[in-house]
């Protein structure tokens, strides 16, 4: 070899360790930068306007803080009784401690509805803290996942700066961002198949989290299935391995459930409450904001033709929490939510678990994850709107490595986004609403664009995409103008049902895809042979 060779192959060994340095520590510091960025953003939202799950919150904070364990899940002070996990109940328990040495009247069980400047500030500010947790699991999953510093920078912004957790916990008000960066924790340490410690470890996180929101049992088959087959039955000693989880588990719902196991018929009724009826408050854009829309428009035909006579005019879209019947259309059953949701799923656990060298691929876990919190969404009863950030942001870190994923994430976060928005009614929230989903959508479709060197989506449904926000101002604006006062619920209603339709269109469009992957790795391994 000669002397200049050796001194290229040397400068090339430099330039290429060079490059492995950036890519270790650029990641700590893109992080670092939008996360503070975002924080002061948040900041600025605290004096805006919150929902009443800000007095949920503070009501749980008051009966875990003043009210005996034996108490928690059976006091009916207020409406907003304690319908979380026990873990989330400890959990509130923990932060009263805290939010005694700012204002102790907040913690009154009767003091309904209180929100001094000091609480307003402690819950805002408890939030905001807690997404340190979900700067955690960013930074873990795209450690696993993202290949180089531009894919890792990209998906730290769509995921730090994801509009509808701003939407959901930091304007309306809840804890998702925590909770959202467990489930990414826990992801990202199940993927690391090769780590028997880290695979332990992401079943601690995924159990701690069924224990904080049972929410997350939309993605435990999902879980169950790929932890089953990469962790125990490609190894060798099934049996251990199974017991290994089996315990773990077993651990937490003991330290979760036990000291409210004399009770435990009451917190059970209290976490799963069928008497909510079919539909959330406001409608989730799934199936049966599409099934209830056709009933409205189908009852309302026939009452024009004269075929039947005049109907309750706000069945199931009064805006309340209830049990009510269809006009027309049969009512479903939470049995018949239950069975749909089971079968929706099957395919997709059936793939991850029998299909050759789908248990291998990390990235096929996260799609059947997906695709189980769609499907979930879906079908589900009483689902609440809030619960398609569960299928949005697992996505997010296979959008910047994979065209197709990245195809339906643009429809499904722009879709799943804009349903969110009628959550903040209040009129001065417009400007910033629309602001936000334009700005949430610009970003998204030009990061993504950028990262491909292409434009991902179809015609169809780049102007589904497009339409989005103006629906949003339909929903704020225009409604107003001509109705009036009239017809309060229909923008809602219309929201819910074209959002479902692109939610939807991304459900099935990704399950052929996951399918048709399965099928394409078993055609390669059949032309080689």
């Amino acid at each position: 070899m000669s002397v200049k060779n050796c001194k290229d192959n040397k400068k090339s060994k430099s330039t290429r360790k060079g490059y492995a340095t950036s890519v270790k520590w650029s990641p700590n510091k893109v992080l670092l930068q939008v996360f503070i960025l975002v924080t002061c953003l948040k900041i600025l939202l605290i004096p805006i306007y919150y929902s009443t799950d800000f007095e949920v919150h503070r009501n749980w904070l008051a009966i875990t803080h003043s009210l005996p364990i034996q108490e928690w899940y059976i006091n009916t002070k207020s409406e907003w009784t304690l319908d979380y996990p026990p873990l989330f109940a400890w959990f509130e328990y923990l932060l009263s401690h805290l939010a005694k040495l700012v204002d102790t009247e907040m913690l009154e069980v009767d003091n309904l509805n209180y929100a001094s400047s000091g609480t307003v500030f402690f819950q805002r500010g408890s939030v905001i803290l807690l997404d340190i947790l979900f700067a955690c699991g960013v930074r873990e999953i795209g450690k696993v996942f993202c290949n180089s510093s531009d894919s890792y920078t990209i998906f730290v912004i769509l995921s730090l700066c994801n509009m509808g957790l701003l939407v959901v916990d930091h304007i309306h008000f809840q804890y998702n961002g925590f909770l959202l960066g467990i489930l990414l924790l826990a992801i990202a340490n199940v993927s690391r198949k090769n780590n028997q410690i880290s695979m332990l470890q992401g079943t601690l996180w995924f159990a701690l989290l069924l224990n904080l929101k049972h929410i997350y049992l939309y993605v435990a088959p999902a879980f169950a299935v790929w932890l089953l087959k990469s962790y125990c039955v490609n190894s060798n000693c099934f049996l251990k391995r199974l017991c290994e989880l089996a315990s773990i588990v077993f651990a937490t719902l003991l330290i979760s459930f036990g000291p409210f196991i004399s009770q435990l018929s009451q917190v059970l009724l209290r976490l799963f409450p069928f008497k909510r009826g079919l539909v959330h408050a406001y409608w989730a854009a799934n199936v049966w904001a599409l099934y209830i829309g056709l009933d409205k428009a189908v009852a309302t035909t026939l009452k024009l033709l004269g075929w039947i006579k005049a109907t309750k005019t706000a069945v199931m879209t009064g805006g309340l929490v209830q049990e009510q019947s269809l006009i027309v259309l049969p009512t479903p059953t939470p049995v018949v939510t239950l069975l749909l949701t089971l079968i929706s799923i099957l395919p997709t656990l059936y793939s991850l678990f029998f299909k050759e060298d789908c248990d291998k691929n990390p990235k096929q876990f996260i799609r059947c994850l997906v695709l189980c919190a769609l499907s979930s969404f879906m079908f589900g009863w009483h689902v609440h709107e809030k619960a398609i950030l569960t299928a949005i942001v697992p996505l997010c870190v296979l959008a910047v490595i994979d065209k197709d994923d990245a195809r339906i994430f643009l429809i499904l976060s722009s879709a799943g986004h804009t349903a969110l928005l009628p959550l903040l009614h209040p009129n001065n929230l417009t400007p910033l609403k629309i602001l936000m989903l334009l700005t949430s959508m610009v970003v998204s479709l030009l990061a993504i664009s950028r990262k491909f060197k292409q434009h991902l989506l179809r015609y169809h449904e780049t102007i589904y995409v497009i339409s989005l926000p103006f629906l949003t101002v339909y929903e704020t604006v225009l409604h107003k103008l001509i109705f009036h006062n009239k017809l309060p619920f229909l923008p809602q209603a219309i929201t819910s049902t074209y959002c479902a339709v692109g939610i939807g269109y991304s459900w099935l469009l990704y399950y052929y895809m996951f399918l048709r992957y399965n099928e394409n790795i078993e055609g390669q391994k059949e032309k080689k042979e």
